[in-house]
């Protein structure tokens, strides 16, 4: 496979030599992280985390609020830095940023509008790049390899690439996908127990025990459930449950290898089946031609672990055999710092995507999109 053409520094600049600042931000519904590294070092020099989670109003994220939080964080980090590096170290500015924030796709237009300018002011940086969570997600867990992440939690969404376009598959929330998530896992054990209360086929007398242990009555869970705002984390609060009673309760079991069926789908609809492998394994430009590479699982959906992971690797091994199934080597934090280090090389090779991974500086006037995108999940 042709290596897709490396980002383009801005007008006027060259790629950051080893040791130069960058930052990685991940913006998320628990808070934003932040994260100093140096080019040429795999791991970040620190972190630290703002507990408020960025505003999101009718016009999308809210970049001001995001600025807010950010700019003391990384001047914080900064000084830090400084104060513990070695005399001939490079010192004081960020070269590259990037952030990766839940919701980019959809209600990140004003982060793409507003930061570019407002961070070039406060931080002198000049290489940006704004990406869905799900991005950073993959970068962290496969890197700038072709391969495929899936990233569970209360949701679901599978993201792959082949270096030239992305796909994605499902991450459209609970009422219209996200299946095998959490929340679905989690709706599925409550139906079952539900079923059970009612005498109605397919119920379960043991997740029905544990909804009373959880929740309490069953005929209260309506009530307590529906006007909530926060649905889907309770309903993914119960998956644990469905988990914990996979062993001994069909049922359980059967909601489990069904939510498994679901992942195993959606990676399947997004993994790249010609990627070169080399006689390590590892995915490269040599080799030979094979099955879907790596396949990450990240997220907290799979620290429920054999209960899903068993039926999981069974059906990614009938629907991607040959594939390598693996846990995540760094989270969505990780990504965002790793984005940040190729973008300041030069060396950015994940494909760009107006909205899912965008770099402002190459839609300036003069400057070219380094790889063309398709706008659309594959099909089929």
């Amino acid at each position: 496979m042709t290596r897709p053409p490396a980002s383009p520094a801005p007008a006027g600049t060259s790629p950051a030599g080893p040791g130069a600042y960058v930052l990685g931000i991940d913006s998320g519904g628990s808070g934003l992280r932040v994260a100093l590294g140096r080019v040429g070092l795999s791991g970040p020099l620190s972190t630290t985390v703002c507990a408020e989670p960025v505003r999101t109003g009718p016009g999308g994220i809210d970049a001001g609020h995001l600025l807010d939080q950010l700019l003391p964080a990384a001047r914080e980090l900064l000084e830090r830095a400084d104060a513990s590096a070695p005399d001939d170290a490079p010192t004081g500015e960020v070269t590259a940023l990037a952030i990766g924030a839940a919701g980019m796709a959809t209600l990140g237009e004003r982060l793409r509008a507003e930061l570019p300018g407002a961070l070039a002011d406060a931080l002198g940086v000049r290489r940006l790049a704004l990406a869905a969570d799900a991005v950073t997600a993959y970068a962290g867990a496969v890197g700038q390899h072709p391969g495929a992440v899936v990233a569970g939690g209360t949701g679901m969404i599978a993201l792959g690439t082949d270096l030239t376009e992305w796909h994605r598959a499902d991450g459209w929330g609970h009422l219209l996908g996200d299946s095998g998530g959490g929340a679905w896992i989690g709706r599925a054990g409550l139906d079952a127990a539900m079923r059970a209360h009612d005498g109605r086929r397919g119920g379960s007398p043991t997740l029905l025990d544990r909804l009373r242990a959880v929740f309490g009555p069953a005929e209260a869970l309506p009530g307590l459930l529906y006007p909530r705002s926060d649905r889907p984390a309770v309903l993914a609060s119960f998956a644990p449950e469905v988990a914990a009673c996979a062993g001994a309760d069909p049922v359980a079991a059967g909601i489990l290898r069904a939510a498994a069926g679901h992942i195993a789908e959606a990676a399947a609809a997004v993994c790249p089946t010609t990627v070169r492998t080399t006689a390590s394994g590892k995915a490269g430009e040599g080799g030979e031609l094979g099955a879907c590479g790596e396949v990450a699982l990240t997220g907290g959906l799979f620290r429920m672990g054999e209960p899903l992971l068993a039926p999981l690797r069974e059906e990614l091994a009938h629907l991607l055999p040959g594939a390598r199934v693996t846990s995540a080597a760094g989270d969505p934090l990780t990504g965002a710092l790793r984005i940040a280090q190729a973008l300041a090389a030069g060396d950015l090779r994940l494909p760009r995507h107006p909205t899912m991974l965008f770099v402002p500086q190459e839609h300036e006037p003069g400057q070219r999109v380094a790889t063309a995108v398709r706008d659309d999940p594959r099909t089929g």
